[in-house]
Protein backbone atom coordinates (compact mmCIF):
# COMPACT_ATOMS: atom_id res chain seq x y z
CA UNK A 1 0.00 0.00 0.00
CA UNK A 2 2.56 2.43 1.07
CA UNK A 3 4.37 1.40 -2.32
CA UNK A 4 1.20 2.79 -4.57
CA UNK A 5 0.68 5.72 -2.49
CA UNK A 6 4.24 6.42 -2.80
CA UNK A 7 4.38 5.79 -6.63
CA UNK A 8 1.18 7.80 -7.29
CA UNK A 9 2.38 11.13 -5.23
CA UNK A 10 5.50 10.90 -7.64
CA UNK A 11 3.09 10.26 -10.53
CA UNK A 12 0.91 13.40 -9.45
CA UNK A 13 3.28 15.80 -7.42
CA UNK A 14 6.06 16.70 -9.90
CA UNK A 15 3.31 17.50 -13.07
CA UNK A 16 1.35 19.83 -10.52
CA UNK A 17 4.41 21.41 -9.55
CA UNK A 18 5.30 22.01 -12.99
CA UNK A 19 2.38 22.71 -14.43
CA UNK A 20 1.28 24.83 -11.73
CA UNK A 21 4.33 27.30 -12.41
CA UNK A 22 4.25 27.29 -15.71
CA UNK A 23 0.20 28.54 -16.08
CA UNK A 24 0.36 30.44 -13.30
CA UNK A 25 3.04 32.50 -14.98
CA UNK A 26 1.20 33.16 -18.03
CA UNK A 27 -1.68 34.30 -15.84
CA UNK A 28 0.06 36.43 -14.51
CA UNK A 29 1.60 38.09 -17.45
CA UNK A 30 -2.10 38.72 -18.58
CA UNK A 31 -2.37 39.82 -14.88
CA UNK A 32 0.63 42.49 -15.08
CA UNK A 33 0.05 43.58 -18.56
CA UNK A 34 -3.65 44.66 -17.17
CA UNK A 35 -2.45 46.24 -14.46
CA UNK A 36 -0.59 48.33 -15.65
CA UNK A 37 -2.72 49.53 -18.49
CA UNK A 38 -5.20 50.22 -15.38
CA UNK A 39 -7.54 47.33 -16.05
CA UNK A 40 -10.15 46.31 -13.39
CA UNK A 41 -9.30 42.60 -12.23
CA UNK A 42 -12.40 40.35 -9.85
CA UNK A 43 -10.26 37.96 -9.38
CA UNK A 44 -6.61 36.05 -9.55
CA UNK A 45 -6.42 32.37 -8.73
CA UNK A 46 -3.70 29.70 -7.98
CA UNK A 47 -4.50 26.71 -8.85
CA UNK A 48 -8.45 26.09 -9.68
CA UNK A 49 -11.14 24.42 -7.59
CA UNK A 50 -12.32 25.48 -4.35
CA UNK A 51 -10.40 28.29 -2.38
CA UNK A 52 -8.31 26.99 0.67
CA UNK A 53 -7.00 30.57 0.95
CA UNK A 54 -8.51 34.12 -0.26
CA UNK A 55 -7.90 37.76 0.85
CA UNK A 56 -8.68 40.97 -0.98
CA UNK A 57 -5.90 43.26 -2.03
CA UNK A 58 -6.03 47.19 -1.70
CA UNK A 59 -7.11 47.44 -5.21
CA UNK A 60 -9.96 45.12 -4.77
CA UNK A 61 -8.38 42.17 -6.49
CA UNK A 62 -9.33 38.86 -4.72
CA UNK A 63 -6.16 36.52 -4.62
CA UNK A 64 -7.13 33.05 -4.21
CA UNK A 65 -5.02 29.76 -4.04
CA UNK A 66 -7.28 26.46 -5.34
CA UNK A 67 -7.28 22.71 -3.88
CA UNK A 68 -6.13 21.82 -7.58
CA UNK A 69 -2.70 23.06 -7.91
CA UNK A 70 -2.65 22.52 -11.98
CA UNK A 71 -2.01 26.25 -12.45
CA UNK A 72 -4.56 29.59 -12.63
CA UNK A 73 -5.97 32.14 -14.00
CA UNK A 74 -6.56 35.56 -13.77
CA UNK A 75 -10.98 37.33 -14.26
CA UNK A 76 -10.98 40.79 -15.30
CA UNK A 77 -14.35 42.54 -14.06
CA UNK A 78 -16.97 42.46 -16.40
CA UNK A 79 -15.91 38.28 -17.59
CA UNK A 80 -18.92 36.25 -18.06
CA UNK A 81 -15.72 33.63 -17.54
CA UNK A 82 -12.28 32.85 -17.22
CA UNK A 83 -11.67 32.78 -20.68
CA UNK A 84 -12.42 35.91 -21.30
CA UNK A 85 -14.84 35.38 -23.97
CA UNK A 86 -17.63 38.07 -24.08
CA UNK A 87 -20.95 37.04 -24.54
CA UNK A 88 -21.83 40.09 -26.78
CA UNK A 89 -26.05 40.72 -25.82
CA UNK A 90 -24.24 40.64 -21.65
CA UNK A 91 -21.45 43.03 -22.54
CA UNK A 92 -24.24 45.65 -24.10
CA UNK A 93 -26.09 45.29 -21.16
CA UNK A 94 -22.80 45.67 -19.34
CA UNK A 95 -22.04 48.57 -21.14
CA UNK A 96 -25.35 50.14 -20.49
CA UNK A 97 -25.15 49.00 -16.71
CA UNK A 98 -21.39 50.56 -16.06
CA UNK A 99 -22.02 54.20 -17.55
CA UNK A 100 -25.59 53.84 -15.70
CA UNK A 101 -23.35 53.79 -12.35
CA UNK A 102 -20.44 55.08 -12.70
CA UNK A 103 -20.33 57.19 -15.97
CA UNK A 104 -18.72 56.52 -19.19
CA UNK A 105 -15.56 57.51 -18.14
CA UNK A 106 -15.80 54.00 -16.19
CA UNK A 107 -15.15 52.06 -19.34
CA UNK A 108 -11.65 52.02 -20.02
CA UNK A 109 -11.01 50.48 -16.57
CA UNK A 110 -13.11 47.26 -17.90
CA UNK A 111 -10.92 44.76 -20.75
CA UNK A 112 -13.83 44.23 -22.92
CA UNK A 113 -14.26 48.38 -23.46
CA UNK A 114 -10.58 49.44 -23.39
CA UNK A 115 -8.82 50.38 -27.08
CA UNK A 116 -7.71 47.88 -29.19
CA UNK A 117 -4.13 47.77 -29.11
CA UNK A 118 -4.34 47.36 -25.43
CA UNK A 119 -6.62 44.35 -25.43
CA UNK A 120 -4.10 42.67 -27.67
CA UNK A 121 -0.81 44.04 -25.48
CA UNK A 122 -2.69 42.11 -22.42
CA UNK A 123 -4.11 38.69 -24.43
CA UNK A 124 -0.11 38.67 -25.82
CA UNK A 125 1.82 39.31 -22.39
CA UNK A 126 0.44 35.72 -21.21
CA UNK A 127 2.39 33.58 -24.09
CA UNK A 128 5.38 36.28 -23.91
CA UNK A 129 5.77 35.25 -20.06
CA UNK A 130 5.84 31.70 -20.79
CA UNK A 131 8.49 32.10 -23.39
CA UNK A 132 10.35 34.72 -21.03
CA UNK A 133 10.22 32.22 -18.21
CA UNK A 134 11.80 29.72 -20.31
CA UNK A 135 15.00 32.14 -20.68
CA UNK A 136 15.16 32.86 -17.37
CA UNK A 137 14.95 28.91 -16.45
CA UNK A 138 17.58 27.78 -19.16
CA UNK A 139 19.61 30.94 -18.19
CA UNK A 140 19.25 30.33 -14.50
CA UNK A 141 21.04 26.62 -15.61
CA UNK A 142 23.53 27.75 -17.75
CA UNK A 143 24.48 30.48 -14.71
CA UNK A 144 24.43 28.45 -11.88
CA UNK A 145 25.65 24.90 -13.53
CA UNK A 146 27.10 25.03 -17.14
CA UNK A 147 27.07 22.12 -19.27
CA UNK A 148 28.78 19.05 -20.08
CA UNK A 149 28.69 19.15 -24.17
CA UNK A 150 29.84 16.28 -26.31
CA UNK A 151 31.38 17.43 -29.68
CA UNK A 152 29.27 16.33 -33.09
CA UNK A 153 32.65 14.25 -33.81
CA UNK A 154 32.02 10.50 -35.44
CA UNK A 155 34.12 7.73 -34.18
CA UNK A 156 32.31 4.96 -35.89
CA UNK A 157 29.62 4.61 -38.37
CA UNK A 158 26.96 1.93 -38.55
CA UNK A 159 27.30 -0.55 -41.94
CA UNK A 160 24.89 0.66 -44.73
CA UNK A 161 23.48 3.35 -42.50
CA UNK A 162 22.56 7.09 -43.74
CA UNK A 163 25.81 8.61 -43.20
CA UNK A 164 27.84 6.09 -44.31
CA UNK A 165 26.10 5.84 -48.10
CA UNK A 166 26.60 10.01 -47.96
CA UNK A 167 30.29 9.69 -47.58
CA UNK A 168 30.66 10.62 -43.65
CA UNK A 169 33.89 9.11 -42.42
CA UNK A 170 35.37 8.56 -38.75
CA UNK A 171 37.25 11.36 -37.45
CA UNK A 172 34.50 14.26 -39.00
CA UNK A 173 32.95 16.59 -37.06
CA UNK A 174 30.21 17.87 -37.75
CA UNK A 175 29.47 21.50 -37.60
CA UNK A 176 25.97 22.69 -39.62
CA UNK A 177 22.98 20.29 -39.73
CA UNK A 178 20.11 22.02 -42.29
CA UNK A 179 22.24 25.51 -42.11
CA UNK A 180 22.16 25.81 -38.53
CA UNK A 181 25.27 24.84 -36.13
CA UNK A 182 25.59 22.39 -34.17
CA UNK A 183 27.05 22.92 -30.79
CA UNK A 184 26.88 19.00 -29.43
CA UNK A 185 26.05 15.67 -30.58
CA UNK A 186 22.40 16.22 -28.54
CA UNK A 187 21.92 19.19 -31.43
CA UNK A 188 22.35 16.68 -33.75
CA UNK A 189 20.54 13.74 -32.03
CA UNK A 190 17.34 16.08 -31.22
CA UNK A 191 17.32 17.50 -35.19
CA UNK A 192 17.53 14.02 -37.29
CA UNK A 193 14.84 12.74 -35.03
CA UNK A 194 12.77 14.85 -36.57
CA UNK A 195 14.15 15.26 -39.99
CA UNK A 196 13.19 11.17 -40.77
CA UNK A 197 13.08 10.84 -45.06
CA UNK A 198 13.96 14.38 -45.61
CA UNK A 199 17.41 14.88 -47.41
CA UNK A 200 19.31 17.32 -45.42
CA UNK A 201 22.39 19.08 -45.63
CA UNK A 202 25.55 18.92 -43.28
CA UNK A 203 28.91 20.39 -43.20
CA UNK A 204 31.53 18.56 -41.59
CA UNK A 205 35.27 19.60 -40.42
CA UNK A 206 37.67 17.11 -42.20
CA UNK A 207 41.39 17.46 -41.75
CA UNK A 208 41.28 21.30 -41.50
CA UNK A 209 38.54 21.61 -44.29
CA UNK A 210 34.78 22.30 -44.60
CA UNK A 211 32.93 19.26 -46.47
CA UNK A 212 29.52 19.56 -47.58
CA UNK A 213 27.28 16.01 -47.09
CA UNK A 214 23.80 15.39 -47.75
CA UNK A 215 21.87 12.68 -45.91
CA UNK A 216 18.56 11.21 -45.57
CA UNK A 217 18.00 10.46 -41.98
CA UNK A 218 15.94 6.89 -41.72
CA UNK A 219 13.20 5.42 -39.67
CA UNK A 220 14.57 3.75 -36.73
CA UNK A 221 13.80 2.59 -33.21
CA UNK A 222 14.95 5.25 -30.69
CA UNK A 223 14.95 4.37 -26.75
CA UNK A 224 14.69 7.61 -25.01
CA UNK A 225 15.04 7.10 -21.08
CA UNK A 226 12.24 9.66 -20.66
CA UNK A 227 9.60 8.95 -22.95
CA UNK A 228 10.34 4.93 -23.79
CA UNK A 229 11.18 3.66 -27.07
CA UNK A 230 9.76 5.65 -30.23
CA UNK A 231 10.85 5.69 -33.68
CA UNK A 232 12.67 8.61 -35.37
CA UNK A 233 14.79 9.59 -37.86
CA UNK A 234 18.40 8.03 -37.37
CA UNK A 235 21.85 9.01 -39.50
CA UNK A 236 23.80 6.04 -38.31
CA UNK A 237 27.02 7.60 -36.46
CA UNK A 238 28.57 7.25 -32.99
CA UNK A 239 30.20 9.60 -31.41
CA UNK A 240 33.50 9.08 -29.00
CA UNK A 241 31.98 8.74 -25.48
CA UNK A 242 35.14 8.31 -23.17
CA UNK A 243 34.57 11.10 -19.87
CA UNK A 244 37.43 12.87 -21.25
CA UNK A 245 35.73 13.86 -24.50
CA UNK A 246 32.84 15.79 -22.39
CA UNK A 247 33.80 19.60 -21.98
CA UNK A 248 32.19 21.39 -19.08
CA UNK A 249 31.08 24.54 -20.60
CA UNK A 250 30.81 27.60 -18.27
CA UNK A 251 28.83 30.83 -19.11
CA UNK A 252 28.60 34.43 -17.95
CA UNK A 253 25.25 36.50 -16.97
CA UNK A 254 25.25 37.59 -20.16
CA UNK A 255 26.38 34.00 -22.40
CA UNK A 256 23.71 32.66 -20.27
CA UNK A 257 20.96 34.56 -21.15
CA UNK A 258 22.06 34.37 -24.69
CA UNK A 259 22.10 30.94 -24.11
CA UNK A 260 18.55 30.44 -22.67
CA UNK A 261 17.16 32.63 -25.65
CA UNK A 262 18.72 30.14 -28.24
CA UNK A 263 17.69 27.05 -26.33
CA UNK A 264 13.78 29.03 -26.64
CA UNK A 265 14.66 29.62 -30.11
CA UNK A 266 15.47 26.13 -30.80
CA UNK A 267 12.88 24.35 -28.66
CA UNK A 268 9.89 26.77 -30.49
CA UNK A 269 11.24 26.15 -34.12
CA UNK A 270 11.54 22.65 -33.16
CA UNK A 271 8.02 22.48 -32.11
CA UNK A 272 6.71 24.24 -35.33
CA UNK A 273 9.09 21.72 -38.07
CA UNK A 274 7.51 18.55 -36.72
CA UNK A 275 3.91 20.13 -36.04
CA UNK A 276 4.34 21.05 -39.67
CA UNK A 277 5.10 17.38 -40.33
CA UNK A 278 2.01 16.23 -38.35
CA UNK A 279 -0.08 18.65 -40.14
CA UNK A 280 1.03 17.22 -43.53
CA UNK A 281 0.73 13.82 -42.77
CA UNK A 282 4.57 12.79 -43.12
CA UNK A 283 5.14 11.98 -39.54
CA UNK A 284 2.56 10.33 -37.20
CA UNK A 285 0.86 12.33 -34.44
CA UNK A 286 1.09 9.62 -31.76
CA UNK A 287 3.72 11.48 -29.92
CA UNK A 288 1.35 14.36 -29.08
CA UNK A 289 1.10 14.46 -25.21
CA UNK A 290 -2.22 15.31 -22.82
CA UNK A 291 -2.23 15.38 -19.73
CA UNK A 292 -1.15 12.10 -18.81
CA UNK A 293 1.73 12.19 -20.46
CA UNK A 294 2.94 15.19 -19.15
CA UNK A 295 2.66 13.50 -16.07
CA UNK A 296 4.15 10.65 -16.92
CA UNK A 297 7.31 12.40 -18.50
CA UNK A 298 7.68 14.97 -15.00
CA UNK A 299 7.49 12.02 -12.86
CA UNK A 300 10.11 10.08 -15.50
CA UNK A 301 12.15 13.14 -15.32
CA UNK A 302 12.31 13.97 -11.30
CA UNK A 303 13.41 9.79 -10.87
CA UNK A 304 16.55 10.01 -13.17
CA UNK A 305 17.57 13.36 -11.72
CA UNK A 306 17.52 11.41 -8.55
CA UNK A 307 19.20 8.44 -9.22
CA UNK A 308 22.82 7.80 -8.48
CA UNK A 309 22.94 10.85 -5.95
CA UNK A 310 24.69 9.72 -2.74
CA UNK A 311 22.18 11.89 -0.37
CA UNK A 312 18.71 13.17 0.34
CA UNK A 313 19.29 16.39 -0.47
CA UNK A 314 21.85 15.19 -3.63
CA UNK A 315 18.42 13.63 -5.12
CA UNK A 316 16.30 16.69 -4.65
CA UNK A 317 18.60 18.69 -6.44
CA UNK A 318 18.79 16.61 -9.09
CA UNK A 319 15.13 15.92 -9.42
CA UNK A 320 14.79 20.11 -9.30
CA UNK A 321 16.96 20.38 -12.22
CA UNK A 322 15.68 18.12 -14.38
CA UNK A 323 11.94 19.64 -13.42
CA UNK A 324 13.30 22.82 -13.99
CA UNK A 325 14.54 21.63 -17.53
CA UNK A 326 11.05 20.48 -18.55
CA UNK A 327 9.01 23.26 -16.95
CA UNK A 328 11.35 25.35 -19.50
CA UNK A 329 10.26 23.09 -22.54
CA UNK A 330 6.27 22.97 -21.33
CA UNK A 331 6.48 26.58 -21.22
CA UNK A 332 7.66 27.23 -24.41
CA UNK A 333 5.07 24.59 -25.77
CA UNK A 334 2.14 26.50 -23.95
CA UNK A 335 3.53 29.74 -24.87
CA UNK A 336 3.20 28.42 -28.69
CA UNK A 337 0.03 26.62 -28.59
CA UNK A 338 -1.93 29.44 -26.99
CA UNK A 339 -0.54 31.99 -30.48
CA UNK A 340 -2.46 29.12 -32.75
CA UNK A 341 -5.42 31.49 -34.00
CA UNK A 342 -8.25 29.54 -32.64
CA UNK A 343 -10.98 31.02 -30.98
CA UNK A 344 -10.82 30.67 -27.28
CA UNK A 345 -7.43 31.11 -27.25
CA UNK A 346 -4.63 33.37 -26.87
CA UNK A 347 -4.04 33.31 -31.09
CA UNK A 348 -7.80 33.82 -31.50
CA UNK A 349 -8.62 36.70 -29.16
CA UNK A 350 -5.66 38.24 -31.34
CA UNK A 351 -7.12 37.14 -34.62
CA UNK A 352 -10.34 39.10 -33.97
CA UNK A 353 -8.39 41.91 -32.88
CA UNK A 354 -6.74 41.91 -36.39
CA UNK A 355 -9.70 41.87 -38.25
CA UNK A 356 -11.20 44.52 -35.94
CA UNK A 357 -7.93 46.65 -36.35
CA UNK A 358 -7.93 45.90 -40.58
CA UNK A 359 -11.58 46.53 -40.65
CA UNK A 360 -11.82 49.27 -38.41
CA UNK A 361 -14.68 47.42 -36.49
CA UNK A 362 -15.17 44.13 -34.77
CA UNK A 363 -16.21 40.95 -36.52
CA UNK A 364 -20.07 40.48 -36.05
CA UNK A 365 -21.39 38.93 -32.88
CA UNK A 366 -22.78 36.17 -34.22
CA UNK A 367 -19.53 35.35 -35.73
CA UNK A 368 -17.38 35.76 -33.15
CA UNK A 369 -19.93 33.51 -30.88
CA UNK A 370 -19.47 30.85 -33.74
CA UNK A 371 -16.20 30.95 -34.09
CA UNK A 372 -16.01 30.75 -29.97
CA UNK A 373 -17.93 27.24 -30.72
CA UNK A 374 -15.83 25.74 -32.78
CA UNK A 375 -12.91 26.65 -30.87
CA UNK A 376 -13.86 25.09 -28.11
CA UNK A 377 -14.63 22.01 -29.93
CA UNK A 378 -11.15 21.87 -31.68
CA UNK A 379 -9.51 22.17 -28.44
CA UNK A 380 -11.14 19.59 -26.50
CA UNK A 381 -11.04 16.84 -29.60
CA UNK A 382 -7.40 17.76 -28.79
CA UNK A 383 -7.37 17.18 -25.56
CA UNK A 384 -9.30 13.92 -25.98
CA UNK A 385 -6.86 12.72 -29.11
CA UNK A 386 -3.66 13.59 -26.41
CA UNK A 387 -5.34 11.57 -23.86
CA UNK A 388 -5.89 8.55 -25.91
CA UNK A 389 -2.55 8.72 -26.65
CA UNK A 390 -1.57 8.85 -23.53
CA UNK A 391 -3.59 5.48 -22.50
CA UNK A 392 -2.25 3.51 -26.18
CA UNK A 393 0.90 4.74 -24.58
CA UNK A 394 0.16 3.51 -20.87
CA UNK A 395 -0.93 0.47 -22.32
CA UNK A 396 -3.86 0.62 -20.51
CA UNK A 397 -6.45 -0.51 -23.43
CA UNK A 398 -4.41 -3.52 -23.08
CA UNK A 399 -4.64 -4.21 -19.14
CA UNK A 400 -8.43 -3.24 -19.83
CA UNK A 401 -9.13 -6.16 -22.42
CA UNK A 402 -6.38 -8.36 -20.07
CA UNK A 403 -8.70 -8.63 -17.57
CA UNK A 404 -11.78 -10.33 -19.83
CA UNK A 405 -9.50 -12.19 -22.21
Amino acid sequence: MLAFVVSTLMFIVPCALVLGVVVTIHELGHFLAAKGLGTKIDQFSIGFGKAIARWTDKSGVEWRIGWLPMGGYVRFAGDDNVASVPDQSDLAALRKDLVRREGEAALGRYYHFKPLWQRAVITAAGPASNFLLAIALFAGLLLALGEYVLPARVESLKPGGAAAVAGFMPGDLIVKADGDDVASFNDLQQMVRMRADVPTRFVVRRGGELVTLSATPRWGPIEDRVSGPQRGGILGVTPPQRPSDYVHVTYGPGEAVRGGVRRTWSVLTSTIYYLGRIVTGQVSADQIRGPLGIAGVTSKVAQLGAEGASSFGGMILGSGVNLIQIAALISVSLGFMNLLPIPVLDGGHLLFYAYEALARRPLAAKVQAAGYRVGLALVLGLMLFATWNDLQRLRVFNFIGGLFS
